[in-house]
């Protein structure tokens, strides 16, 4: 026999989401417990905590939580278009908090250093993300911008749009990085083509391709180290 479900009233005050992070702070709660915060109420029958964990089931683990889209969140009972809208812009401070940092620092000087930039970003997408860096004549990052979301195993990218974007921001310089959803960072020949490409028309466009790094899980290949491009 089922237990039955419980609502947020029944649970001690003491033992709320919200109390708890008041009295021990955000590391303490399980990610249930802040997604409830961010829900903020349930269902009738069921408390904020039942519909994060439904959430959370749907997602597969909690990085899977970056690939829900709208109308994935609102199939699941007790998540309308408003709650759905609150959780997605929830998800995306957090990944852009991930990969903040002060940019006139960021001097891009190898391979791994624009990878660590990346990294986060682009390692747990299950479709592939075309990326760039923008760089001034110094190798500081100037901005990054994502120029394309492609399939589950290609991505469509062209010269124009990627040039457009760096001259929109004064690059002396770009370094180009996509991700791998299977996680083997491999450059595949399409990988090696477009390279070839983007080099072909910075060099007569004066905006150096410096790297193409492909991006697995946890693990990236430079195409500039390999001698592809």
């Amino acid at each position: 026999m089922e237990s039955p479900l419980y609502r947020l009233r029944d649970i001690p005050h003491e033992e709320r989401p919200r109390e708890r992070m008041m009295r021990y702070g955000a590391g303490a709660l399980s990610h249930a417990e802040l997604l409830a915060i961010l829900l903020r109420t349930g269902t009738h029958q069921e408390s904020a905590i039942h519909v994060a964990q439904k959430i959370l089931s749907k997602a597969g683990e909690i990085r899977g939580l970056v690939d829900l889209s709208l109308d994935e969140l609102m199939e699941i009972k007790g998540i309308g278009e408003a709650k759905a809208i609150q959780l997605l812009a929830g998800i995306e401070i957090g990944r852009r908090l991930a990969r903040s940092t002060r940019r006139e620092t960021l001097i891009i000087r190898s391979p791994k250093d624009a990878a660590d930039i990346v990294m986060d970003q682009l390692r747990y997408l299950n479709k592939e993300h075309f990326i760039c860096l923008f760089l001034n004549t110094k190798n500081h990052l100037l901005g990054q911008e994502t120029l394309s979301m492609g399939s589950l195993n290609a991505s469509i990218v062209h010269p124009r749009e990627v040039f457009r974007a760096a001259m929109k921001c004064s690059s002396a310089s770009i370094v180009c990085a996509h991700n791998h959803p299977s996680g083997d960072p491999s450059p595949s020949p399409e990988d090696i083509q477009i390279t070839k490409r983007l080099s072909e028309a910075g060099a007569i466009i004066g905006i150096d391709v410096l790297d193409h790094l492909i991006i697995g899980d946890g693990r990236f290949v430079s195409l500039k180290e390999e001698g592809l491009m």
